[in-house]
């Protein structure tokens, strides 16, 4: 795409400094702007900061929001709109001043009692997880940013996106919601499953169970990104209905030995989830969809 007008040097807040704040503004460092100033209030925050950004004095929110020209909001979804009105209550808000958000699930609605007070609301979220170190500045320039704002200040968003390494792509206010549970459950359920195997198969005695899945994961996840739902395979869309229900009764048995009642949910909601796609595009006939479906009822 053709890059967004560059934004002139800007300073810059961070509130806070958490995995995300503290790489953005890194990032945002390395293009140029300058960080006034960062809100950190745990131990690992500071060392964070410390180590993404030398130099950068920390501060108070109040502090924060007066020497800045954009102030760039990483915490919790559900911490923003508190955030957000406890501030605006104390008349806190500057107008002109940018405000920028990273939660996946907000649009700009969220910012209303910051921008009534004459703040310009953005929403800026990287669809990457972080871990807090510098090798997040080298994903950065793979990922794809969720943009939201008004209209006349897009490219401001757009911009900033983009000095970050990333590309920015607009998501319609009334979208956020669907847009992050989807990477919700695209991502941290993807974690969740992952670490399941994982425990299943060290309980079996196999000493590095992360080395010997690996290759398969990285396959399935590469196949499925290439071809969707055509690149599945395995017992339940070839329709093997015993090997279903054996996979069944033995995570049951597992669940009962270890207390690990989660598995055995897991495996038979997303085996009928699965069932159900693949029925639904054609990949299994119906004889075969209703055998896997009363494999799994038991």
């Amino acid at each position: 795409m053709n890059s967004p007008i560059r934004p002139a040097r800007l300073k810059i807040g961070l509130i806070s400094a958490g995995k995300v704040g503290a790489v953005l503004g890194a990032a945002l460092r390395s293009a140029g702007h300058t960080i006034a100033g960062l809100h950190a209030v745990s131990e690992a925050s500071r060392t964070r900061a410390d180590a993404l950004l030398p130099g950068v004095p920390v501060l108070t929110v109040p502090e924060i929001i007066e020497q800045s020209e954009v102030i760039l909001l990483a915490v919790p979804d559900d911490a923003l709109p508190g955030l957000v009105t406890g501030i605006a209550q104390t008349d806190g808000w500057r107008s002109g001043q940018i405000l920028i958000h990273t939660s996946g699930r907000h649009g700009t609605n969220v910012l209303a009692p910051a921008t009534a007070q004459g703040a310009i609301g953005l929403a800026i979220h990287p669809a990457m997880t972080f871990t807090g170190f510098s090798l997040d500045l080298a994903r950065l320039n793979s990922t794809s940013f969720g943009v939201t704002g008004p209209a006349p200040f897009l490219p401001i968003a757009q911009a900033l996106a983009v000095e970050m390494g990333g590309e920015p792509v607009i998501i319609a206010e009334g979208d956020r919601p669907l847009y992050h549970a989807a990477l919700a459950h695209g991502a941290n359920h993807l974690v969740t499953v992952t670490g399941q195997a994982l425990q299943i198969l060290s309980s079996i005695g196999i000493e590095n169970p992360a080395r010997y899945i690996e290759p398969l994961l990285r396959a399935s996840l590469d196949n499925a990104l290439a071809s969707g739902e055509n690149a599945l395979t395995g017992p339940v869309v070839r329709g093997d209905a015993h090997t279903v229900a054996a996979h069944a009764q033995t995570l049951a048995n597992y669940a009962l030995e270890e207390g690990a009642e989660d598995i055995p949910t897991a495996y038979l909601a997303l085996a009928k989830a699965t069932a159900q796609r693949a029925y639904t595009r054609g990949a299994l006939t119906q004889e075969q969809y209703h055998s896997v479906l009363s494999a799994l009822a038991g």
